[in-house]
């Protein structure tokens, strides 16, 4: 996972509509939710008319690498990839991109007041939309999620999950509840999906997780008591697992895998 500080190189603002005769990066998506790379697998940074494509809308959202940033939207299907494409050509540009795909998500489907259908605008302070009509405000969304590691004197909690089809085991996460605490959401989770009890239970680090829009809150915590126990519905199977037993995750994109490397660290002696 990445770990630089996104404001190392990144300036934030916000202007709707927002013209320059500069070299700018682009941050083009499509209605597929991809990002349009250059031959050479880049965020293009170029003159808007060397683009040669229509877009839907502009957004400014400030400067990286001191050149203006904006964020578009296309029809167009051509030399698109996936963020996760991105992530394995450049990451410094994926956690830029993951910023930038949950501004246009949030600008795309706000376009109209949920609460009475009115029009919305941009507030003249705030990266907000709001409605001229009732006053409802419509901020950018992002669902706080939680993923722990569950140990047992050495041995790791995972989980086959039904929705995963190409993973094997993984941690055990999920969103957080109205009305919960984070904590609340981890001590829930284990029992919903596993049917024990843990203790321990302490705050490690968080990662943007802009598939589609979440805040991953990781935690690690110790096994306290209950028998496994899964639902065969959303959990296939869970096992404790020892270090040389894990699977590693193929990609380090994820929190998880960061969680579970940890792990296996604690138990190797840092090997």
């Amino acid at each position: 996972m990445i770990e630089e500080y996104i404001y190392e190189n990144y300036s934030i603002d916000f202007q709707e509509e927002y013209s320059t005769q500069n070299d700018a990066y682009y941050f083009i998506f499509n209605n597929n939710r991809e990002i349009y790379l250059t031959k050479d697998g880049k965020i293009p940074c170029c003159h808007e008319e060397d683009l040669k494509m229509d877009f839907d809308f502009k957004l400014y959202i400030g400067t990286f690498k001191n050149k203006e940033v904006l964020i578009t939207n296309t029809d167009c299907t051509d030399n698109f990839h996936t963020l996760f494409e991105l992530y394995d050509l450049n990451h410094e540009e994926y956690q830029m991109a993951a910023r930038a795909v949950l501004i246009r998500d949030w600008y795309k489907s706000h376009q109209y007041c949920g609460n009475c259908g009115t029009r919305t605008t941009i507030d003249k302070k705030d990266m907000m939309l709001i409605c001229p009509d009732c006053g409802q405000m419509h901020y950018p969304r992002i669902a706080p999620a939680i993923i722990v590691t569950v140990d047992n004197d050495g041995k790791l909690l995972m989980a086959k999950h039904s929705y995963h089809h190409k993973h094997g085991y993984s941690l055990i996460a999920g969103f957080v509840e109205p009305g919960e605490s984070i904590e609340d959401a981890v001590h829930r989770e284990v029992a919903e999906e596993i049917g024990i009890k843990i203790k321990n239970l302490k705050y490690v680090k968080s990662q943007s997780w802009p598939f589609p829009n979440s805040l991953m809150l990781a935690f690690n915590a110790d096994y306290d008591s209950g028998e496994i126990q899964v639902d065969g519905n959303e959990i296939l199977d869970a096992k404790w697992f020892k270090p040389e037993e894990i699977e590693i995750p193929p990609s380090d994109i994820s929190i998880s895998s960061w969680l579970i490397d940890n792990y296996i660290k604690k138990y190797q002696g840092g090997k």
